[in-house]
């Protein structure tokens, strides 16, 4: 299920969960449980995720697990693929490494992280990742429960196989940008 950029209902209670269950995993395991009202800044958080979304102008897109939002939620973006971001990737820790190839759809062949059982507690969570020249696009899912993480990777496979650049945008005076198709 999208989540949305709309400033109605449509997609409202998806955003927030998925906020919800983010700010809950980066809290850590050890953490202690949200006291009642404890969900004011995932409220507050899913009222400025539609502006930030409209002005990522599709380069990020995210979803939600339909039957039960706050288990998964997966992250699409489009980024310049700078120096500084090709460092990084090279500098990631040695977990990192056990990438396996992907074919996507549209994308071709890229890279695929599966992680669950990261280190330090960490929620469940797989990366696909394809680098396009000047772009890097990536696709990350985050399961909230170790057990069933195993259940949705293939959902999200076939998600991140769907994934595709639709076209380039100049944006004022800037370089092209790519977006990503949200169908």
């Amino acid at each position: 299920m999208p989540v949305t950029d709309s400033l109605g209902f449509r997609g409202r209670r998806a955003r927030k969960t998925a906020i919800a269950m983010l700010l809950s995993q980066l809290k850590g395991p050890g953490a202690a449980p949200s006291k009642p009202g404890g969900g004011v800044s995932a409220w507050a958080m899913s009222q400025a995720v539609p502006f930030l979304m409209r002005k990522a102008a599709g380069r990020v897109l995210a979803w939600v697990w339909k039957a039960e939002p706050d288990l998964l939620v997966v992250l699409a973006q489009v980024q310049a693929a700078t120096p500084e971001m090709r460092i990084a990737r090279a500098s990631m820790p040695i977990e990192y490494d056990d990438t396996e190839e992907f074919r996507g759809t549209y994308l071709g062949v890229g890279e695929k992280l599966v992680m669950p059982l990261p280190p330090g507690g960490r929620p469940p969570f797989a990366t696909y990742t394809w680098v396009l020249g000047t772009h890097l696009v990536s696709v990350t899912a985050v399961c909230s429960d170790r057990e069933r993480f195993g259940t949705v990777i293939a959902d999200v496979d076939e998600l991140a196989r769907g994934i595709r650049v639709i076209d380039d945008l100049t944006v004022g005076e800037s370089e092209p940008v790519l977006r990503i198709d949200p169908a």
